[in-house]
């Protein structure tokens, strides 16, 4: 087929463009989608308890993956700052993930157990108390809103019908372990979660 036929014919070009991304996404994607180093959970990975669920639906909510990755590669520069870079068996229970291309502010995927739960409390509340050269805004409101138990309940059964391990007495138990909580304990109890499982090995 010679090239001026492929050029001069814009519906044959539409058709073999679309073919030739499609077999280029499937060798790309299904060896991916297949490997369990990308499907299995790394050891000690669980999906996330009901608090720290509503925690990163209030992450996802406020965008705080606009200014945060939660992504460390594999270079010396981020290792040694961050800790060991990410692996995709950390990731198998986020949905969405939240590794994140710009660090307005630094990477997360660590900063479980870096922080008390109070400095987290008042970094929340206006961020330049605790860094003073800090442009994050402050999320004060959080403080005051209650985390929804019976969303919280749903959310655990819809992740349950998409294969996370989630049994019939934690989602029954879901509703009760948020009861009383502030949207602000919720994030802080999933930020205190990031990345605790790998740093610890």
């Amino acid at each position: 087929m010679k090239h001026e036929t492929i050029e001069k014919n814009i519906n044959l070009m539409m058709v073999l463009i679309v073919v030739a991304i499609s077999i280029g996404s499937l060798i790309e994607l299904v060896p991916l989608m297949t490997s369990p180093d990308a499907t299995e959970p790394y050891e000690g990975v669980t999906p996330y308890p009901a608090l720290q669920l509503a925690g990163r639906d209030v992450y996802v909510r406020e965008g705080c993956y606009v200014c945060h990755s939660q992504q460390i590669r594999p270079f010396r520069s981020e290792t040694e700052r961050y800790g060991p870079y990410s692996v995709a068996g950390e990731f198998v229970y986020d949905r969405p993930f939240q590794f994140g291309s710009k660090r307005t502010g630094p990477d997360l995927a660590r900063v479980g157990g870096r922080y008390s739960d109070d400095w987290h409390r008042i970094h929340m509340l206006n961020p330049r108390d605790v860094v003073p050269e800090s442009n994050m805004p402050g999320y004060p409101w959080l403080a005051e809103a209650v985390v929804d138990g019976a969303l919280v309940t749903t959310k655990m059964q819809r992740l349950q019908m998409l294969g996370d391990p989630y049994s019939d007495a934690d989602i029954a138990a879901a509703a009760a372990a948020v009861a009383g909580k502030t949207e602000m304990d919720a994030l802080i109890s999933y930020l205190q979660n990031l990345g605790t499982v790998r740093s610890a090995r």
